[in-house]
C-alpha cells in the first residue's frame, strides 16, 4: 500500500533485500562483511519491471511491440498504462487487460454507456459514475447540461490523473470539469457508505475473472445500486461478450432483471458481429417520450450532446435507442435456470474464467436478438417517430 506506490517494484525489492539483510547482521554478526557483498550484487541485481508487463499482463508476450506504451506506472491498487498505437488509437490498461480504448467501437460502447444513462433517465441532475477508466463514460454524462453534480467513484488515484493527461480529447476533459467531483475509494464501498440518491448510476467494472471485480456483479450490488436511484433514475451497466461464455453472460442478466424486472439490453456490434452491451436498469417500467426527446435535441445547449454521439456513428437520439436489443420479459426463456451471482458464491468469476481465451461473441448476442420483440409500450410519439426506431430495427433482420 505504500512502498510499491512510492518506490515501486523495483525499489521495493531493493528495500526488502536491505531490510533482509539487516535482520542478517544482526543475528550472524561475525559475517556482515561478506553479507554486505552478496546483498549489494542482489540490489543491482533487481531488474526493472517491464512496461509490457504493466500494460498487457499475461499477454505482455503477444503484444509487444505492437504500440507504444507512452505511460506506465504501479499505483496503490492496480498498474496503469496507457499505449499509442501507429493509427493514433490510445488505449488505456488496468491490472494488465485495456479497459478502455479511443478505437472506435470502443468509444461508441463508452458515449452509449454515458449518453443511456442521461437519456432514459426521468431528470439527470445528480450521475454517479463507478469507475473512472479513460474518463469517455463520465465525459459523456457531463455534457448532458441537465447534469448539475457529476461523482466519479475511483479506487485507484493514478487512473483519473493518466485518463486527464492522456485522454482529454475524448473525455471532454472531464476530471477538470467543475460540476464533476473525484471520490476516491471502491465503488462499492462509496455506495453502500453514501446517504446520496442519484438520478442516474453507470458502471463500467472490469470484467468479472479479475481478481475482486466480480463483486460488482452479484444481487446485493445490484440492490444497492437500486437503493440509492432517485424516482425514475437509471442504472446502465456493461457487460462483455468476448472472453466469456454464454453461461457467464446469462448469469449475468439473470442477476440483474433479478433485481431490475424491467431491465433492458442495448448491443454495441462490431462490423455486424456480437462485441459487447449496456444493461439499463430502473424500478419502473421504461417509458421514452421521443417527442420530448426531439425537443431536448433541438436546443442550442444540446449541441455537444448530439456531436458526442455523432462522433461515434450515432447521428440521432434514434440511432441511439435503435441499439435496442431485449427486456428482461422477453428474455425469461433465454436466462431460465441461469445462476444467480451473489456476494456468498461469486459464482461469475469462475464462469467467466472458463471463457477466458475464447471469443463467442457473436453467437451469444444472437441468442439474445432471438427474443427480441418491438417494445411498443417503450418508445412514445404523437408525431409518429417511433417508427423510424422500429424501422431501424427490422433493418438489421434484412438479408
Amino acid at each position: 500500500l505504500l512502498l510499491v506506490p512510492t518506490f515501486g517494484t523495483k525499489g521495493t525489492q531493493r528495500l526488502l533485500i536491505l531490510v533482509s539483510l539487516a535482520a542478517a547482521i544482526s543475528v550472524f554478526s561475525k559475517r556482515a562483511l561478506p553479507a554486505l557483498a552478496v546483498a549489494g550484487l542482489l540490489v543491482f541485481a533487481v531488474p526493472d519491471i517491464s512496461d509490457v508487463v504493466i500494460a498487457h499482463g499475461r499477454f505482455a508476450a503477444s503484444w509487444k511491440d505492437k504500440g507504444d506504451i507512452v505511460y506506465a506506472a504501479e499505483g496503490r491498487n492496480s498498474p496503469i498504462a496507457v499505449t499509442r498505437f501507429a493509427s493514433g488509437v490510445q488505449t488505456f490498461h488496468v491490472a494488465g487487460k485495456i479497459q478502455a480504448s479511443s478505437a472506435p467501437r470502443d468509444m461508441r460502447l463508452q458515449r452509449m454507456l454515458g449518453h443511456l444513462t442521461t437519456l432514459l433517465g426521468r431528470s439527470p441532475k445528480s450521475v454517479l459514475v463507478i469507475g473512472c477508466g479513460a474518463g469517455i463514460t463520465a465525459g459523456a454524462v457531463s455534457v448532458d447540461p441537465r447534469v448539475e453534480r457529476e461523482t466519479i467513484a475511483e479506487i485507484e488515484p493514478l487512473v483519473p490523473r493518466a485518463a486527464a493527461k492522456y485522454f482529454g480529447d475524448q473525455n471532454q476533459d472531464v476530471v477538470r470539469n467543475p460540476k464533476v467531483h473525484v471520490e476516491y475509494d471502491d465503488g462499492r464501498h462509496y455506495l453502500l457508505n453514501t446517504s446520496e440518491k442519484f438520478d442516474g448510476i453507470t458502471i463500467d467494472p472490469l470484467d468479472p475473472w479479475v481478481k475482486g471485480a466480480a463483486n460488482l456483479y452479484t444481487k446485493e450490488f445490484y440492490e444497492a445500486m437500486r437503493a440509492h436511484l432517485n424516482p425514475g433514475g437509471v442504472v446502465t451497466m456493461y457487460i462483455q461478450l468476448f472472453e466469456t461464455t454464454e453461461e457467464a453472460v446469462k448469469s449475468s442478466l439473470a442477476t440483474f432483471f433479478e433485481v431490475f424486472p424491467e431491465g433492458t439490453v442495448w448491443g454495441n456490434p462490431y462490423e455486424g458481429r456480437g462485441h459487447d452491451m449496456v444493461l439499463a436498469g430502473q424500478v419502473e417500467p421504461l417509458a421514452v417520450d421521443l417527442d420530448a426527446m426531439e425537443d431536448l435535441f433541438r436546443r442550442a445547449d444540446f449541441e455537444t450532446v448530439s456531436q458526442s454521439l455523432t462522433e461515434v456513428g450515432l447521428y440521432s437520439y434514434v440511432d441511439l435507442f435503435a441499439t435496442y436489443a431485449g427486456r428482461a420479459r422477453d428474455l425469461k426463456p433465454w436466462t431460465a435456470g441461469a445462476p444467480i451471482n451473489r456476494d456468498s458464491n461469486l459464482r461469475m468469476q469462475y464462469l467467466a474464467g472458463l471463457g477466458l481465451n475464447l471469443d463467442e461473441s457473436d453467437p451469444i448476442y444472437q441468442g439474445i436478438l432471438k427474443y427480441r420483440q418491438y417494445p411498443a409500450e417503450m418508445f412514445h410519439s404523437k408525431e409518429g417517430r417511433d417508427q423510424s426506431i422500429r424501422l431501424k430495427l427490422q433493418a438489421e433482420f434484412q438479408p
